[in-house]
């Protein structure tokens, strides 16, 4: 039987590798599979080595604290690996972890082919990274296609497949009866996936909230979480007395409430494009150790850190980034913008614009062909 380890290091690359392997289990059933994983690998049934938690660290000094950790686990991971045997590893985003996994398992075991998926943001900094995967990866899967001629530029083997999260779902509707109120217009927010996130940003976005109650009383909160996080944020909500504000997990859910929101505050990531997709104007948040912020700012080489606004080399959707990720200014920005429809429109129009030069309508289909035609 031929296997696959599927290695991914936070929950956003946990969603990506589920819709590929989800495809190729429909193709091939007879596939053995282990990982490193969170929750949307584990309901495809397939084993992990490992809470995903173990690996998720947040910024370079976190790294820094804990990199004889680190380096201990990608060691342990890698022989787990090799102890797998898998004619394929499947390594997704997180470079700084399983890029390193799959760097040792292809020096010790050359036969094991390595597939990756999400490129390294080259684009965005380090771009002599790319001639160093040239030596352990055999195939890169493409997210955007102005990736492709950095690896083509280093005969790297790589495939445009865009972007999974950007495809059609077909999802049974669900009742949000229990969740909204009738008389309320529904906020969505996305305080990040890991706890690290999290702490730095809810107490800002919980102040936002209490300015936007100030002005606005027909609002209902929804805060999009992990099922890890959920209670996490509920206690938090139950703690400041909210009556307007709502937790969920659940995709299917998560999905159609967005659909239905006014508007949606997130913090910066692939999250993003899923808003975009769903024509839902927005902004972006972000706020990190100031130590982190000196050395990012010291080595990235764009003006912008959403896709969109990097695509677009423009501010379309507006960016709070460290001292501007505060309850004002986020308040402020956000009630500028809902008194103004053409502004509104015109960030959805052009979001648009950009997100369809990233789909290819079968996303997850390409993935899943490149990596059957390797076994």
């Amino acid at each position: 039987m031929k296997k696959i380890f599927v290695l991914t290091g936070e929950t956003s690359g946990d969603k990506l590798a589920a819709k590929v392997i989800s495809k190729i289990k429909k193709l091939n059933p007879d596939i053995d599979y282990l990982s490193v994983g969170g929750e949307y690998l584990k309901s495809l049934d397939i084993k992990s080595l490992y809470n995903l938690r173990e690996v998720t660290y947040l910024g370079f000094t976190k790294v820094l604290l804990n990199i004889l950790k680190i380096r201990k686990k990608i060691n342990e991971t890698a022989d787990k690996i090799i102890e797998f045997n898998p004619d394929i590893l499947f390594s997704v985003d997180s470079p700084d972890f399983t890029l390193r996994v799959a760097k040792k398992v292809k020096n010790l075991k050359p036969n094991i082919k390595t597939i990756h998926f999400v490129a390294p943001k080259v684009y965005v900094w380090r771009k002599n990274r790319v001639k160093k995967l040239k030596s352990f990866l055999d195939h890169i899967l493409l997210l955007f296609p102005f990736e492709k001629k950095y690896f083509d530029k280093e005969n790297i083997n790589s495939t445009f497949v865009g972007h999974p999260l950007l495809q059609e779902q077909e999802m049974g509707k669900i009742d949000l009866s229990t969740i909204i109120k009738k008389d309320k217009k529904i906020f969505s927010i996305y305080p990040g996936s890991r706890l690290s996130e999290i702490n730095i940003l809810i107490p800002i976005l919980f102040k936002f909230i209490k300015l936007m109650n100030e002005k606005h009383n027909d609002m209902l909160f929804i805060f999009h979480s992990t099922s890890g996080h959920r209670q996490l944020i509920q206690n938090l909500l139950v703690k400041e007395k909210f009556k307007n504000c709502e937790v969920i997990s659940d995709d299917k859910i998560k999905s159609q409430i967005l659909k239905q929101s006014i508007f949606a505050v997130a913090k910066s990531g692939t999250i993003s494009l899923e808003i975009c997709n769903a024509k839902i104007p927005s902004i972006i948040i972000y706020k990190m150790s100031s130590i982190n912020f000196f050395i990012i700012k010291a080595l990235v080489k764009v003006k912008f850190a959403n896709i969109i606004n990097i695509a677009a080399e423009e501010e379309i959707i507006p960016e709070l980034l460290q001292s501007k990720c505060n309850s004002k200014n986020i308040f402020s920005t956000v009630d500028g913008l809902l008194n103004d429809q053409q502004i509104l429109t015109k960030q959805i129009n052009k979001t648009e614009e950009i997100i369809n030069r990233f789909k290819t309508g079968k996303s997850s289909e390409i993935a899943s062909t490149v990596l059957l035609n390797n076994l």
